[in-house]
């Protein structure tokens, strides 16, 4: 969760002013804060552009009109914040994140005017291979090389532990924001930018390990609204067999099977649920350390939790996904769930849903 004070949290539960800002940085180098009427920003771990935003506003004349309107949305960018004002005019914003504008659209007379963007990944992303690419060395510094090759200025951090790679050449096309994942896979990590723009490398916190972030509770003084609950096994799987054999390298093939070892767990490989792998390969994996780490990091995403659900509450801007938050339900039960996505609204009342992935009881 974004670092926020005690008294934002307790806010969130209170009859409160929410405080919304977006700001416009265009690509003339103009700055401009922008009056919201609505929208939502949508973080999904399980895209590969982990955040987009939508923003409504009543200004009609950023509709684009002339040839120079329309550089607006050729490299202009949005920085959006969601927080709280108090009631002693102080306000505490939580960055939701930055976004290349792609589109502006609306009715030129009366509007609304919504504007669409995409957090930076897709700067990444968009930046197809002109000519054969090369990666070698280290995960982290082949991550921050395909990074900066095409944002020379980004920022990148790494929380995982760095390991040498394989060498991987990618061919004329190549989706460079693929690479990144093949190559942060090989140190059983993943690669995302956070609400602050900046790139972060770093593992799937662990249900199990994780300190809840903020708790969903049903009654007077609680969050919780509403939930929805399900299991299911479709694509679910309990082992995977990551493996890597580098040609370039002259290294001996490499290979780790990583299986659900949790004898209490619904997926449990040795019990009912049965044998069900999926496969990784990955020329970036030269050794069974990296093999078995590739393998963790594909299993904590594909095995089945032990419940799943929907959840709406009172919005929270400051959660990501990843965290583990406790939910309180009004007969009393409690779980603890990590989100998998959620959608914060940039309107007073907007509903906060949140998608988990994993769940379990809490004593």
């Amino acid at each position: 969760m974004y670092p926020v004070s005690s008294r934002f949290l307790a806010a969130l539960t209170e009859s409160h002013t929410p405080a919304v800002e977006v700001v416009l940085f265009r690509a003339d180098g103009r700055v401009e804060t922008l009056e919201v009427t609505g929208g939502s920003v949508t973080v999904d771990r399980g895209q590969a552009i982990r955040r987009t935003c939508t923003v409504a506003i009543a200004d009609t004349a950023l509709i684009p009109r002339t040839p120079a309107d329309k550089l607006s949305v050729y490299g202009a960018r949005l920085r959006i914040s969601r927080g709280v004002q108090y009631g002693d005019g102080v306000k505490e914003l939580v960055p939701l994140g930055v976004f290349r504008l792609d589109s502006v659209e609306g009715d030129v007379d009366e509007g609304p005017v919504t504007l669409t963007g995409k957090a930076l990944e897709a700067v990444v992303q968009d930046d197809r291979f002109t000519a054969p690419y090369r990666a070698s060395g280290t995960a982290v510094g082949a991550v921050t090389a395909l990074i900066q090759r095409s944002i020379p200025d980004a920022a990148v951090v790494n929380r995982a532990t760095d390991a040498t790679i394989g060498p991987r050449t990618w061919d004329v096309e190549g989706d460079p924001w693929a690479a990144v994942q093949e190559c942060a896979a090989a140190i059983g990590a993943e690669v995302y930018c956070d609400a602050d723009g900046v790139f972060v490398i770093a593992e799937l916190p662990d249900l199990l390990t994780t300190s809840p972030a903020w708790t969903v509770a049903a009654g007077e003084g609680g969050a919780y609204i509403k939930a929805d609950r399900g299991m299911t096994s479709d694509k679910v799987y309990n082992g995977v067999l990551a493996r890597g054999e580098n040609t370039e390298s002259n290294t001996a093939p490499v290979a780790a099977l990583v299986v659900d070892d949790d004898a209490t767990s619904p997926t449990f490989w040795d019990g009912p649920f049965g044998h069900r792998p999926t496969f990784y390969t990955s020329s970036t994996l030269t050794s069974s350390v990296a093999a078995e780490g590739a393998a963790r990091l594909k299993l904590r995403a594909t095995k089945s939790p032990n419940s799943s659900g929907d959840l709406s509450s009172l919005p929270n801007p400051a959660l990501e996904p990843g965290d583990v938050i406790r939910v309180v339900y009004p007969d009393g039960t409690r779980e603890l769930h990590q989100i998998q996505s959620l959608s914060v609204p940039l309107d007073v009342g907007g509903d906060f849903p949140i998608t988990t992935i994993a769940a379990k009881e809490d004593a």
